[in-house]
């Protein structure tokens, strides 16, 4: 069987398992109170250009985006997401359970825009509604599509106008920092935004996201005591420090970026292939997620000797199937899928 379901679906590259089998003797302090946890830290603000942000450490993308916006809300204040947001449709109720409503736009291709934020806005009359206060997005999103400088830069405007806290949900950003047309550094989006993760669950850690507060004013100042009140923060955590350094060491030339890259170029060879194949892509192609439209019957066919996901029905005969190319995808794999078309 052949795994094109997630990017996450092996456990972690060699090197950070290296890392992790090097220091398992250590003793440290517990709960991020560790030289690697202080050691990560200081690589991700020299990395990012941030010598003052705050950086945080979670096991995953939910408990890291439940805490961050619950930090940076007011009971009686919500967040503006695209209606394709991950928050909003794969994190069962999380932000809810922190009583927090979801202001969730329609768009036309997953990507937030500056207008969508302005008719969100609207929502808000007096004390009897609920304030528009946080702006969530995905880079990339959730239909694997990039998010440029120019776009990136009217959300930030558009934010900084109207007093808005804006984060980033960064689970996949290795992809969209090294997509071949993207045109925006990390170091910008430490400019633009006001918080972001930079996520190695899917991008070869075991687990582990590394949070950046750029802006660490407009959450709540005991953000420690808020990461532990969502269950969040891990007591053997040096466990995440470990794994992040030893992807994220080098900057541009880091484990992180090569893995980031290699996942690009075997989606661009896979989504080319399908073209050429006859095939119709639902979205244009951007990043490690292919997703292709197939005949039901073809689905079920190549089922037996391929796993991945159908994302939704296309119409009568017809679905939606999304492949997802990872850091142990080999060019063999994609081949093989190929031929099977």
């Amino acid at each position: 069987m052949i795994y094109l379901i997630s990017d996450y679906s092996l456990g972690a590259h060699p090197k950070v398992m290296q890392a992790l089998m090097e220091t398992n003797l250590e003793h440290t302090d517990g709960y991020g109170l560790d030289r690697f946890s202080d050691e990560c830290t200081e690589l991700i603000r020299e990395w990012i250009g941030k010598p003052e942000a705050d950086v945080h450490y979670f096991v995953g993308g939910t408990p890291c985006n439940t805490t961050v916006i619950s930090a940076g809300l007011r009971p009686y204040e919500g967040v503006i997401t695209p209606s394709t947001g991950h928050i909003y449709v794969h994190e069962t109720g999380s932000i809810e359970s922190t009583g927090h409503r979801q202001f969730a736009m329609p768009t036309k291709d997953g990507k937030l825009r500056p207008e969508d934020i302005e008719t969100a806005l609207l929502h808000h009359e007096d004390e009897h509604t609920v304030i528009p206060k946080m702006v969530y997005i995905t880079q990339p999103t959730e239909n694997g599509g990039v998010y440029t400088k120019a776009e990136m830069t009217a959300l930030s405007n558009c934010c900084r106008k109207h007093n808005l806290t804006f984060y980033i949900d960064g689970a996949r950003l290795g992809t969209a920092l090294t997509w071949p047309e993207n045109d925006l550094t990390i170091q910008e989006i430490a400019d633009l935004v006001d918080a972001f993760y930079i996520g190695g669950t899917k991008i070869g850690a075991l687990f582990g996201e590394a949070l950046v507060l750029t802006h660490p004013e407009k959450f709540d100042d005991r953000f420690r005591y808020m990461i532990k009140r969502q269950g969040a923060l891990l007591a053997k955590g040096r466990l995440i420090a470990v794994q992040l350094k030893a992807l994220f060491a080098g900057g541009e030339d880091s484990l992180y970026f090569a893995l980031s890259r290699h996942e690009n170029e075997l989606a661009i060879k896979l989504a080319n292939g399908i073209v050429e194949a006859g095939y119709e892509l639902w979205v244009p192609h951007q990043t490690n997620q292919v997703f292709v439209i197939m005949d039901n019957a073809k689905i079920a066919e190549l089922e037996k000797e391929f796993f991945f996901y159908t994302w939704c029905p296309y119409d009568e005969n017809r679905s939606v199937i999304r492949l997802v190319t990872s850091w142990g995808t080999t060019e063999e794999d994609v081949d093989a899928l190929l031929k099977a078309l």
